[in-house]
């Protein structure tokens, strides 16, 4: 148990013993460093609920604390503002020194399944596609350390116009090949086509399909062909997953982004049957579709019904994702699902769960969510384009911030390369964490790669020097914290202490600036302390010893938060 949850525990029996009942009890970094380090504003509550006096009830408080506090101190209309004895958290720090999962609060065993990443098959990946990833990888982790156990999918969009284009092409391109066959009834080829054949392909499949009426025509029945189970459509297409799917994998892994699962629509026609059967009775035709009503009594917006099938009898989006729950439901039974795809998905993502649960194909004690967020803008706070205006590629953007990094790095660097694309991708995945998730936010290369500042690479410079410290100074591993005198040394060890609430934060929210906020914040106390203070040349070895494990301790978190983030660090910069 965390130091600041263990201590919150204390208060909450001590408020107990003292006739009060009170679920909620939190200690908060105090706003005024004069009055303490910590601050307990409980009392105002309390007293509403008991119209007793709130500075009444401080007092009685502070005169049964234990002496794990000190300087203890009252301020009107009741907050009760305190330090820590510094023999108890020196005690505390040592221990999760041994142990960073002593700094981290476990919850209760709990299945979450993580749908994110949600790429298009044949399509290469724009900047657009890069948030989900980012953000579902990175609570994937989080949850993780919690102690929660995940199952991640990355859900491709697998189906839709880009399969009929390309087949289309094809068609047009080589008529001879056995898919285009009705009659034909053996087994299918192989093609030898590339990830860079199928973008050039879709690209003049797009251009043609939009000059041409009776071109974009074919697209859709092929595309309908393939709703319906079209064998020799699906069989060629299926292949043209598998080989677009190369690069959309080589780009999540340089995101270091991780899936137990690599499905996606297509994988959820063979439960379309099963699903549709429970949701019979709930179904009713609504010019010629067959729809259902998800409105409740208590809706104070307009909620239409959802459309399962169309009055052509193909299935929609929602059709194969009630699938995908059912199929996901029957197999791994997950305590939750999460989605994480754009705020412009949130009505949809409501209707569906809707459907899931009035159905019964969910059960109630599974939570359905949907976590939106913000677009990435251009330094113009339009959406991210290319400099003629079009949509910009990932692995463009990827390039982009690369070639704003290399410059800075030394010259006589070893793995050169290999370094400067670890820091592209820490520059970027940082940036985009570091706003709330809701917001949309501007993505500058220039400023988000800079060495200094809030960014990616000051972190993992930080870490760097961190590191350097720590092999220049031969820490013995018996080595203990001894002495939190040191200003500096103090107000690290103070923000380690608020670690598990900001975890916690990040967690309840799904948004992981809390941790980028935290990290900047413990980066930025650790380099003032490296500037004040000579560490390596501390004469007194107990002193020095006991600093060189506050490092320790430093770098334990720092690392520990990059992984959540999915930030490789680097050896040299």
């Amino acid at each position: 148990m965390s130091f600041i949850k263990e201590h919150e525990l204390y208060l909450k029996n001590l408020l107990d013993k003292l006739g009060y009942e009170e679920s909620n009890v939190s200690i908060f970094p105090c706003s005024k460093k004069e009055l303490g380090d910590f601050q307990l504003n409980i009392c105002m509550n309390i007293a509403k609920k008991y119209h007793q006096n709130p500075m009444e009830i401080a007092k009685l408080i502070v005169a049964n604390l234990n002496n794990h506090f000190i300087n203890v101190n009252i301020a009107n209309p009741g907050f009760i503002n305190f330090s820590f004895n510094k023999e108890i958290l020196i005690e505390y720090l040592n221990k999760s020194l041994e142990n960073f999962h002593n700094l981290v609060d476990k919850h209760e065993e709990k299945t979450i399944f993580l749908d994110y990443g949600g790429a298009n098959a044949a399509k290469a990946l724009h900047v657009g596609h890069m948030r989900s990833p980012n953000i579902g990888e990175a609570m994937r982790r989080l949850a993780n350390l919690l102690g929660y156990k995940t199952i991640s999918d990355v859900h491709l969009g697998d189906l839709g116009r880009q399969a009929g284009m390309l087949i289309s092409e094809i068609k047009v391109r080589e008529p001879n090949l056995v898919f285009f066959d009705d009659a034909y009834e053996g087994s299918y080829p192989k093609v030898k086509y590339t990830p860079k054949d199928l973008g050039e392909m879709y690209v003049a499949a797009n251009i043609k399909a939009n000059e041409d009426s009776s071109r974009m025509n074919e697209v859709r029945e092929i595309t309908a062909e393939i709703d319906k189970g079209n064998k020799r459509y699906i069989a060629l297409w299926s292949q043209l997953v598998e080989i677009s799917s190369i690069s959309i994998k080589e780009t999540y892994q340089k995101l270091n982004c991780h899936f137990d699962l690599w499905e996606g629509e297509l994988d959820s026609f063979k439960d379309i049957p099963k699903m549709l059967e429970v949701l019979k009775p709930f179904l009713y035709e609504s010019e010629g579709a067959l729809v259902m009503d998800i409105k409740n009594d208590t809706d104070t917006k307009e909620m239409p019904p959802l459309i399962v099938i169309k009055k052509d009898g193909a299935t929609i989006y929602a059709t194969r994702d009630l699938a995908t729950i059912y199929s996901r439901i029957n197999r791994f039974n997950p305590d939750e699902i999460w989605y994480f795809t754009d705020n412009r998905q949130s009505l949809y993502f409501e209707q569906v769960f809707r459907a899931a649960y009035k159905s019964g194909l969910v059960p109630k004690t599974c939570k359905l969510q949907h976590f939106g967020f913000g677009t990435i803008n251009g330094t113009d706070g339009k959406p991210y384009k290319t400099r003629d205006g079009g949509v910009m590629e990932l692995a463009s953007l990827i390039d982009l911030i690369k070639e704003e990094i290399t410059p800075k790095l030394k010259e006589n660097i070893e793995n050169k390369e290999e370094v400067a694309s670890k820091l592209t991708i820490a520059t970027l995945k940082f940036a985009d964490l570091m706003s709330f998730r809701n917001t949309d936010y501007i993505f500058d290369p220039v400023k988000f790669s800079s060495f200094e500042g809030k960014t990616g690479p000051y972190i993992l410079y930080t870490a760097v020097r961190l590191k350097s410290l720590l092999n220049k100074g031969n820490l013995n591993s018996h080595s203990k914290i001894s002495n939190l005198d040191n200003e500096d040394v103090l107000n690290i060890s103070l923000k380690i202490l608020e670690l598990s609430n900001i975890l916690e934060r990040a967690f309840n929210e799904k948004s992981l600036n809390y941790l980028t906020d935290f990290l900047f914040d413990l980066a930025s106390l650790f380099n003032k302390f490296y500037n004040n203070y000579h560490i390596l040349s501390e004469k007194d070895e107990t002193l020095r010893n006991s600093n060189l494990a506050i490092v320790k301790l430093v770098y334990n978190v720092i690392h520990e938060l990059l992984n959540v983030l999915a930030i490789e660090e680097v050896e040299k910069m």
